[in-house]
């Protein structure tokens, strides 16, 4: 099996990238859902039908399958070479991996609340969301390519004021759209 590993690579990185395309672009419709609030009654129905159906849209046939691609090819890149089980730093990734599928099943229950038409969130909270799934990246990239485990706790650090630094962009914006 070791011969195809590079394949396996390949195909998760695939992976990988839809699966994060699809979460930045969910939460985006999400935000815009919120914001439909703020319509004329008959354009906001309409609007949040649409939202809706993109949503489960993109969740289905974008998010589900990037998540399958890239959690089947990541483990038979661990099948393929189990040695690497041996090393910390694919600990705490497949730790970060478990706590984004979390992040994608809980998008899952925006949509079925939104579809019942249940307020969720604003549209600003939406954004803070949506930064999530930045700070996962940022994490699981570094610590792929990095490999060192004790540096981690330093680059977790670095992303957290990473983060924090998110955090006052999306608040100065929502402060500057309001004005």
């Amino acid at each position: 099996m070791m011969q195809y590993y590079l394949y396996f690579k390949a195909f998760h990185i695939f992976g990988f990238v839809s699966w994060f395309a699809g979460l930045f672009y969910l939460v985006r419709i999400f935000v815009y859902h919120a914001e439909a609030n703020d319509k004329p009654e008959q354009l906001r129905e309409d609007w949040k039908k649409q939202f809706t159906l993109m949503s489960w849209r993109v969740y289905k046939i974008i998010l589900n399958p990037g998540m399958m691609i890239t959690w089947t090819f990541g483990l038979l890149m661990l099948g393929s070479n189990p040695a690497i089980l041996n090393q910390n730093w694919i600990k705490v990734k497949l730790v970060l991996l478990v706590l984004l599928t979390g992040y994608h099943l809980y998008c899952k229950t925006i949509i079925k609340k939104q579809e019942k038409g249940e307020t969720t969130y604003s549209s600003f909270q939406f954004r803070l969301l949506n930064e999530l799934p930045t700070l996962f990246l940022l994490a699981i990239v570094l610590l792929a390519v990095i490999k060192d485990v004790l540096n981690f706790v330093y680059l977790f650090a670095g992303i957290m004021v990473f983060g924090v630094l998110l955090f006052a962009i999306a608040k100065a914006y929502k402060n500057r759209r309001t004005k």
